[in-house]
């Protein structure tokens, strides 16, 4: 929500800047406040997985946010609900997590539900579908780095990693294009100095604390719940609402997505 407000003012090269550079310095705080500063000194054998941590990251950020400054807000983010599907798919093929065929129905339902969305208006929503889908996947290779590397590496220093790298990265990308456009009026800076907080910040403090508990199909299954947020904050603060058949296509991806986590869970919960 913050983000699409946010995009109103900047462009998406310049709000990724500002949107992770802000979560840098907030999590470089809370690292310092939580006494973890000689954490930060990482082993070697982890450099190059936290560098394409940092990288996924950046590429996700700039797809997705390209992606978002094209779509409703609410529908941007039942298609964002692919992300933890291909966690799943992804995690069953490097982290050699259980997938079984009947997965692939819900699966079809999501792909069935996302064509409905598009339905006549592919010319209008096409592009800003095709970018966040890959930003899922970018989006999917940063969890599964964070899920191998969370038990070595402590949450609150991986994600000043993530976010720091990723500033980096989209700092020199952005400039190198001529995109470094920060006139914004101040509160365009400080809703997306605050969503900087809250996304990738907390929100990922929290993600990532939740893999030294939980497997990424558990977790996955709470993420997906996301739309049923974003939709009625969408409504109230930006007056914002889908079309009757982003509804219904979002609502199916919404249920596909619920019930592969499920099986997938299920699966990973028998002995």
């Amino acid at each position: 929500m913050t983000a699409k407000y946010g995009l109103q003012g900047f462009n998406p090269h310049a709000f990724s800047v500002v949107w992770t550079i802000s979560a840098t310095i907030y999590s470089f705080i809370i690292v310092l406040a939580t006494g973890l500063r000689k954490e930060l000194a990482i082993q070697k054998k982890s450099i190059v997985p936290i560098v394409v941590l940092g990288a996924s990251t950046a590429a996700a950020m700039l797809l997705g946010w390209a992606g978002l400054a094209l779509l409703d807000p609410s529908f941007a983010s039942f298609i964002w609900r692919f992300f933890p599907v291909l966690t799943i798919i992804l995690s069953a093929i490097f982290l050699r997590e259980r997938f079984t065929p009947i997965e692939l129905i819900p699966i079809a339902i999501m792909v069935i539900g996302g064509a409905i969305s598009a339905l006549g208006r592919w010319s209008v929503v096409g592009l800003g579908i095709i970018l966040t889908i890959c930003a899922c996947l970018a989006a999917t290779i940063q969890m599964l780095i964070a899920k191998v590397k969370v038990r070595q590496i402590h949450p609150n220093v991986l994600v000043f990693y993530r976010v720091g790298i990723a500033a980096l990265m989209i700092a020199i990308w952005t400039f190198s294009i001529g995109k470094a456009d920060f006139h914004a009026a101040p509160r365009y800076w400080l809703i997306t100095m605050l969503g900087a907080f809250l996304g990738p910040c907390a929100s990922f403090l929290f993600m990532f604390r939740s893999y030294q508990y939980w497997g990424l199909s558990r977790s996955s299954i709470v993420h997906i719940s996301q739309p049923l947020f974003v939709l009625p904050m969408a409504f109230i603060f930006l007056q914002r609402i889908p079309t009757s058949k982003g509804l219904i296509g979002g609502f199916l991806i919404l249920a596909g997505a619920f019930w592969l986590a499920w099986i997938h869970f299920r699966g990973k919960s028998k002995p």
